[in-house]
Parts: structure tokens; C-alpha cells; sequence
């Protein structure tokens, strides 16, 4: 499962960022790892350099073998939390996609 991380212009990606992702990623995905061929991870800050309680924002996209891709996400005060957030959405989105083929 290949993870492609893109951030806009005022969400700083350094290695800590990058390693949060595939960590957060791997244990909520895990299992689906033989499907997902990549994960599409967008970061953004909503409202920029302006303060703002869940100005985070995380997109992610699933991209499984034979269907279509499939996404999740989640805004929140931290990138981390709003990583997290949105992993557990997808977990639950392809929960429910995939285990209706019996996957």
C-alpha cells in the first residue's frame, strides 16, 4: 500500500508528519493492505494563517483494486487528530464496501 502525502502551502510536512500518516494509516488499513493499492492523503489549514478551533483538515483517498476509490475526512484542531479522524472513517468505509463483496 503505497501512501502519498500532499499538503497545501500552510501545513508544514516534515518527517514527523510523514511518519504520523503511515503509522495512523497502516494500523486503521492494515488488513486491508492487500486490496489498497495507494492512499491519497490531502492536508490543508481551512482558514490559513487565522486561529480557529478544527481548522484542520484531512482528505483521504483508497484506492482499491478493480472498484472505484473510495474517501474519507475529517476536520479537527491538530493535523494529527484530523489524520486520525479521517482513518477511522475510511477503516469503517471500507469495512462496510468490502465486507459486502465477503472480502
Amino acid at each position: 500500500m503505497l501512501i502519498q502525502v500532499n499538503t497545501d502551502h500552510h501545513i508544514q510536512s516534515d518527517v514527523s508528519v510523514q511518519r504520523h500518516v503511515e503509522q495512523t494509516l497502516e494500523s486503521a488499513l492494515g488488513r486491508f493492505a492487500g486490496q489498497i493499492t495507494r492512499v491519497e492523503v490531502h492536508l490543508r489549514d481551512v482558514n490559513a494563517d487565522k486561529a480557529g478551533d478544527r481548522d484542520k483538515h484531512c482528505l483521504l483517498e483508497a484506492r482499491v483494486e478493480g472498484r472505484q476509490p473510495v474517501t474519507a475526512s475529517d476536520e479537527a484542531q491538530t493535523v494529527a487528530a484530523a489524520v486520525s479522524g479521517a482513518a477511522k472513517k475510511l477503516q469503517r468505509v471500507l469495512d462496510s464496501s468490502l465486507g459486502k463483496l465477503g472480502t
